[in-house]
């Protein structure tokens, strides 16, 4: 009676432990890229360890629960960096904030008609692929609503990727940099047990009435509305500790990874120029739109550049230390931008794929 039981219970064992590899071999790639100073190391690593072991035939699909974990976790940290002291700084530069606002929308709609009426794509892919910045948020989205994920990827990480190869260059030859300050949020206490119980609990319950309403990344917009809420009021202090919002971009990184699988060579080529075309138009409305908000909130141009550069928050903020720049004005237009944008984005796509939903790979 007891050798059925067994026998049933070792597929189960096998199977975790499957799992288990897997998830040591993603934390293996983020440890190299971040090894490597990679922007956006764990997420990106941890993706393209994956894509490799699929290679193998071993790679198993990632279970929707722990899916919904990362993005918990994901939209979490975003939240926590809402401070008092990061929304007071924000109304120093409100002329500047609006401006960014405006080329958030120019730098998008330009991009996606670029991607749609030059590469073919479609809307909601297009609109996905040209946000801005908020890598982690934009591939979250863009796997939850079934969208082209590989494409979107190789836009997004080919614009990261230029910028950081070469905006240092660019800031040195306008003749910004000097020296350096101190990172926004560095040095931030630790959230306490209850308070990241609180936003967890609090963003996975939104999170659960999203998805009746069938909002895109219904689970990361939850908890990054509770998050930003609790933070900006001060009801919750802190940061989530950087082991779980590392753990968090790795899992997020096997669950975008799943849908690599089947990247062909045309793909990548008819991508990368698309994205090329893409970069190339955002690019040049985010330097107009850098040069005239310098000169209303009263910054160097090298500030405005960073500041308005369509990059990552970590990525830019660093940056801006790095050059000696000011990270706090860096730091608060990336913010705002990072937040529009995981706040914004899933209920325009959703809007987007009511008449023309994607269809299921």
């Amino acid at each position: 009676m007891r050798r059925p039981v067994r026998s049933a219970r070792f597929p189960v064992m096998r199977l975790v432990f499957a799992h288990i590899i897997q998830i040591l071999i993603a934390c293996l790639g983020g440890l190299v890229l971040n090894v490597l100073g990679v922007p956006a190391a764990w997420l990106s690593g941890s993706a393209l360890a994956i894509v490799l072991w699929g290679l193998t035939g071993k790679a198993l699909p990632m279970p929707r629960a722990l899916a919904d974990a990362a993005m918990l976790i994901s939209g979490a940290s975003m939240g926590a960096a809402v401070t008092p002291a990061a929304i007071s700084s924000m109304a120093q530069y409100p002329s500047s904030l609006i401006l960014l606002v405006i080329a958030v929308i120019a730098i998008s709609g330009s991009s996606a008609f670029w991607l749609t009426r030059v590469s073919g794509w479609r809307r909601d892919d297009a609109i996905l692929a040209s946000v801005p910045g908020a890598l982690s948020t934009v591939l979250a989205i863009a796997v939850d609503r079934n969208a082209a994920v590989a494409p979107i990827a190789i836009v997004q990480n080919l614009r990261l990727f230029v910028l950081i190869a070469l905006l240092p260059s660019a800031v040195v030859f306008s003749g910004g940099g000097g020296d350096a300050g101190t990172l926004m949020g560095q040095g931030s206490p630790v959230e306490s047990p209850g308070g990241m119980a609180f936003i967890l609990l609090g963003g996975l319950a939104v999170g659960i009435v999203f998805n009746r309403l069938r909002v895109a990344a219904p689970i990361l917009l939850g908890a990054t509305l509770v998050s930003t809420v609790s933070h900006g009021t001060d009801y919750v202090t802190g940061i989530i500790p950087p082991v779980i919002t590392t753990g968090g971009l790795i899992l997020i990184g096997m669950f975008i990874a799943e849908r690599f699988r089947d990247l062909r060579r045309s793909t990548l080529r008819e991508s990368f120029m698309a994205a090329l075309g893409s970069f190339a138009i955002g690019m040049l409305i985010a330097v107009c739109f850098a040069a005239l908000a310098a000169w209303l909130a009263g910054v160097s141009f090298a500030n405005g550049l960073i500041a308005f550069a369509p990059g990552g928050l970590e990525a830019m903020t660093i940056l801006a230390l790095i050059l000696g720049l000011d990270p706090l004005y860096v730091g608060t237009h990336h913010l705002v931008r990072f937040l529009g944008i995981g706040l914004v984005v899933p209920f325009v796509v959703a809007w987007l794929q009511r008449g023309d939903p994607p269809k299921v790979s």
